[in-house]
């Protein structure tokens, strides 16, 4: 069969604009033989980001970035397109960072891959995030530097200052006051640690028993340790002995009885009561004392004549009332 020419013409028409169109999608990062999944990421600002840029991670090729457009609102955000390989798992905590791709600025989209085991599907949206671009970051160096550099025309400032200060006659004068006391300091500096030189070979003989019996010292209790140890234990228990009696309320009780004691010896000395009577008031003392002699004059009488108090009858009791014959 024979094949006429514009039969020729029109297929190799169709191929090479098929192999244009593939050419120029591939040149673009498309490939029109492959299914990629899209995501999308929504920015307040891309840094130049544009559409075929490539789409990575850690630093390996896994897609393209697609279609960028600017928010239907007043926010001013751009949503950007991200197509990516179907082979590739995304958690849905995954941040798609722009980033500088190269050092002449070319601009990359970078997902940092999240550590959720819920992936994204087709058609979601990822967090988004972006690196700092030449001016914030030149901004972020200078402003320190800048800051350093005000402090330090600061302080050069304040030196001339000084230096102009030092060199008026007047502080001239004082600075060289002050250097004749500084050499008078020094001057008996020099001497009294002459003078404790001399000390110190002149009592070098004491200082060393001094320092010796200090060693024994030491000694000796670096030997009795244990028995300072002990020392300090029986001191413990006392204490916590004490601490765990009940000291406080023998205490207490102790000063109620004080108190009453007190009480009894205010009465007692202001006459009242008995006792107070006994000890402030002498006419009962002479009257007891009165009573005491005569009960004693009673026991000697009682003594000498017994009769005319008890009478004794060998024949039985008389009668008193019975008349005598």
């Amino acid at each position: 069969m024979k094949i006429s020419k514009e039969v020729k013409v029109g297929i190799i028409t169709t191929l090479a604009i098929g192999c244009f169109i593939y050419g120029f999608n591939f040149l673009k990062g498309r490939d029109l033989f492959s299914s990629q999944r899209k995501f999308y990421a929504v920015y307040n600002n891309i840094d130049g980001l544009v559409e075929a840029n490539p789409l990575m991670i850690n630093g390996f090729k896994v897609g393209i970035v697609g279609k960028i457009v600017l928010a239907n609102d007043t926010t001013g955000n751009v949503i950007v397109t991200l197509l990516l390989d179907n082979d590739v798992k995304v958690p849905n905590n995954t941040v798609a960072k722009v980033i500088s791709s190269d050092i002449l600025g070319s601009k990359a989209v970078e997902l940092k891959m999240g550590s959720g085991l819920v992936y994204a599907e087709d058609g979601d949206t990822l967090k988004s995030d972006r690196e700092n671009n030449l001016g914030e970051s030149v901004n972020k160096i200078v402003a320190p530097l800048q800051k350093k550099a005000s402090d330090l025309l600061s302080s050069i400032d304040s030196v001339m200052i000084v230096v102009q200060q030092v060199f008026d006659e007047n502080a001239r004068a004082n600075l060289s006051k002050s250097f004749e006391s500084i050499k008078l300091a020094i001057t008996s500096l020099t001497t009294t640690s002459y003078r404790l030189d001399t000390m110190v070979l002149s009592e070098k003989y004491k200082i060393s028993s001094i320092l010796s019996k200090a060693n024994t010292l030491a000694t000796t209790l670096a030997n009795n340790s244990d028995k300072l140890n002990n020392v300090i234990n029986n001191f413990s228990n006392i204490s916590d002995s004490l601490a765990k009696s009940n000291l406080i309320s023998a205490i207490n009780n102790a000063d109620v009885v004080l108190g009453q004691a007190n009480s009894i010896f205010t009465k007692i000395n202001t006459g009242q009561g008995t006792m107070g009577m006994l000890i402030n008031n002498d006419s009962l003392y002479r009257k007891l004392d009165k009573s005491s002699a005569d009960l004693d004059k009673l026991l000697n009488d009682l003594r000498i004549n017994p009769e005319r108090y008890v009478r004794v009858s060998v024949f039985g009791r008389k009668d008193r009332n019975k008349p005598k014959e």
